[in-house]
C-alpha cells in the first residue's frame, strides 16, 4: 500500500499543523516540482518534539537492549517493505538510479540490524566490577562498577548525498536509537518525500514495538531555523551531522556557545589523497586509470569518500594520464542532487582551471545538460600544490587534481593536507615497507587506509572506521560507521557502594 504523503512533521506520534510553507521535491534533472509542497514545523511543535524526547528519555534508556533491539529490527522491516516506494520516490528527488536506491535500502536496513545485533548481545556497554575490600591497608577499597550510558535527546541532519543510509534512519540515528537516546531528525531539503517515507516507517515501528512517544520525531523547515532551534535547546545533548564544511562549523559554533556545550559529530570535507608508486604502474597503467575513473566518477562524484587528489610520481605515468584523460573525454555528465551541489560544482571547477600553475589534462566533451556535471581532471606540480592551499579544496563531484612531484615532494605535500576520511596506496608491499615514513604520513592525515583499492564504498561492519582528522569530522577520534558510532553517543558512569537492587542489570553480581 502507497503511503500518502501529507507535507508535515513527525511530532512524536503525531503529524505536525504547521501552515508555513518551507519547500517541496525537486526532481533535479528536470527541475520540475514534485508534491506535496512541505509545512515548517512550527515554534510550539519544535518544543513539543524536545519535549517529548525528554519525557521518553529515562524510559527508553531503561528499556534493555533486546527490548531496543527490537525496535530497530522493526525499523528495518517497515523500511524494506516500503522499497517500492522508495525506490520511485528516491530517483525522482535526486537523480540517483533506481538500483541505488534498492541498495541503499538495503544497507540502511543492514545497518539497523547491526545495532540490534550489538545490543541484543550487550558487551558493548564496557561492564566494569570491582568487589569492596574492607579490609584494605591503609583503606578499604570501596565497590566500584562502571558501564557506558546513553548521553540524552540526540539531534540528526540529513545528508544530501545518502537519502536513506545518512538519513532520516541513517547511521547516525541507528547509533543514537541503540545506545538509548530518543531521535530528533532535521529533514534535508533534497529529499523530502522519502524522508517522510522513513520517517512513517520508524513511527510506525515505534507504536508497534511499544516504545515512547518521543523516542523519535522528524522536522521540516531547514537546518538554517528548525535545526539551530533544536540544537540550542537544553534538552538536546549531542548532535549528528553528513554535510558541507560551512554547516558543520556553524553547528558547532552553536553548541560550543550554549549555557551547555554539547559535542558535535559532524562529517564535513575529505578530498581523500590517493598516491600511486611505481610498482602499481607496473602491473597495468591502462587498468589503473580505468579503475580510478571508476571511483571518480560512481554516483556523479558525489560521494565523501571521492578520490579527488592523487599523487603520481614525476617521469612515471604517463600512460596512466594518456589513459584517464581518454577515459574522462569520451565519458559522460550525470545529474547531481540538487541544484546547489552542481552549481557548486561547476564553480569550483572553473576555479581550479583558472589557478596558476594548475593544467587541464581531460574535460569531458560531452556539454553538460539541465542539472549536471561532468567529469574533468586537471594537474598541478607538488611544489605549485604546496604554495597554495586553495588547492586542496574539495571538488564535490567528478572532478580531480593530479600532483606530480618527486616522492619526497608527495611526502611533504601529504604533510600539509588537513585531515581526510580516507588516504589510498598504490604499490607494493615491498613499496611498503620502504615508505614506512609515507604510509605514518597518510596515517596521521586519516581514519581509513586502502591499499592497491579505491575508497569508495563504505563497509557497513563493526570495523569499520568512517571518520578522521579535523575537518573530515569534527572529532577524529569517532565514526559515523561501524558499532564503534554507538561510543559516541554515551558517556561513561560510575557506581560506588550501590546496593545490588540499585544497580544497573549488567553490573549486578552474577550477570556476565
Amino acid at each position: 500500500m502507497i503511503t500518502p504523503l501529507l507535507g508535515s512533521s513527525f511530532i512524536g506520534y503525531a503529524r505536525s499543523a504547521g501552515t508555513q510553507p518551507c519547500g517541496q521535491g525537486v526532481n533535479p534533472g528536470t527541475g520540475d516540482k514534485l508534491p506535496p509542497i512541505y509545512m515548517a514545523a512550527t515554534p510550539a511543535e519544535v518544543e513539543r518534539a524536545v519535549t517529548l524526547a525528554a519525557a521518553a528519555f529515562p524510559v527508553y534508556s531503561a528499556l534493555s537492549g533486546k527490548a531496543r533491539a527490537g525496535f530497530l529490527r522493526a525499523i528495518a522491516v517497515r523500511i524494506e517493505s516500503a522499497v517500492e516506494e522508495i525506490a520511485l520516490r528516491g530517483v525522482q528527488e535526486t537523480g540517483l538510479p533506481e538500483a541505488r536506491m534498492r541498495g541503499e535500502t538495503g544497507r540502511t536496513a543492514g545497518q539497523l540490524r547491526m545495532f540490534a545485533t550489538l545490543i541484543d548481545e550487550g558487551s558493548w556497554v564496557d561492564a566494569r566490577i570491582e568487589h569492596a575490600q574492607a579490609d584494605r591497608l591503609p583503606v578499604p577499597k570501596p565497590d566500584l562498577r562502571s558501564m557506558l550510558r546513553p548521553l540524552g535527546p540526540v539531534a540528526v541532519f540529513c545528508a544530501s548525498n545518502f537519502p536513506l543510509a545518512f538519513s532520516v534512519a541513517g547511521g547516525d540515528t541507528a547509533s543514537a536509537l541503540a545506545a538509548g537516546c530518543p531521535v530528533v531528525v532535521i529533514a534535508h531539503a533534497s529529499h523530502p518525500g522519502l524522508a517522510e517515507i522513513v520517517g512513517h516507517a520508524v513511527t510506525a515501528a515505534a507504536r508497534e514495538s511499544g516504545m515512547p512517544e518521543g523516542v523519535f520525531s522528524l522536522l521540516y523547515g531547514g537546518g538554517l531555523t528548525i535545526g539551530q532551534a533544536v540544537v540550542k535547546h537544553p534538552v538536546i545533548q549531542a548532535v549528528g551531522f553528513t554535510g558541507s564544511r560551512t554547516g558543520g562549523m556553524a553547528l558547532m559554533e552553536i553548541a560550543e556557545h550554549r549555557p551547555q556545550p554539547i559535542p558535535v559529530y559532524a562529517e564535513m570535507s575529505s578530498v581523500n589523497p590517493l598516491v600511486i608508486l611505481p610498482g602499481a604502474l607496473a602491473r597495468g597503467e591502462a587498468v589503473l586509470a580505468e579503475a580510478y575513473y571508476a571511483s571518480l566518477t560512481l554516483g556523479v562524484g558525489q560521494f565523501c569518500t571521492n578520490p579527488g587528489l592523487v599523487f603520481l610520481p614525476d617521469h612515471a605515468g604517463d600512460e596512466f594520464l594518456t589513459h584517464l584523460g581518454t577515459l574522462v573525454e569520451t565519458g559522460a555528465p550525470g545529474t547531481m542532487l540538487n541544484a546547489s551541489i552542481c552549481n557548486a560544482y561547476a564553480a569550483a571547477t572553473q576555479q581550479f582551471a583558472t589557478t596558476l600553475g594548475v593544467q587541464t589534462l581531460a574535460r569531458c566533451a560531452q556539454e553538460p545538460g539541465f542539472g549536471q556535471g561532468a567529469p574533468v581532471v586537471f594537474t598541478v606540480s607538488a611544489r605549485d600544490f604546496m604554495a597554495n592551499p586553495a588547492l586542496q579544496g574539495e571538488i564535490f563531484g567528478p572532478g580531480a587534481l593530479i600532483v606530480r612531484g618527486s616522492l619526497v615532494e608527495i611526502q611533504d605535500s601529504i604533510a600539509t593536507l588537513e585531515g581526510q576520511l580516507t588516504a589510498t596506496i598504490h604499490g607494493t608491499e615491498e613499496e611498503l615497507a620502504a615508505h614506512a615514513s609515507l604510509v605514518f604520513a597518510l596515517q596521521q592525515r586519516a581514519g581509513r587506509l586502502v591499499f592497491n583499492g579505491f575508497p569508495t564504498g563504505v563497509e557497513v561492519c563493526t570495523s569499520m572506521v568512517h571518520g578522521g582528522p579535523f575537518p573530515a569530522t569534527s572529532d577524529g577520534r569517532s565514526t559515523s560507521v561501524g558499532t564503534l558510532a554507538i561510543n559516541r553517543f554515551c558517556r561513561a558512569v560510575a557506581w560506588q557502594n550501590f546496593p545490588q537492587s540499585a544497580l544497573p542489570a549488567e553490573l549486578q553480581d552474577g550477570r556476565a
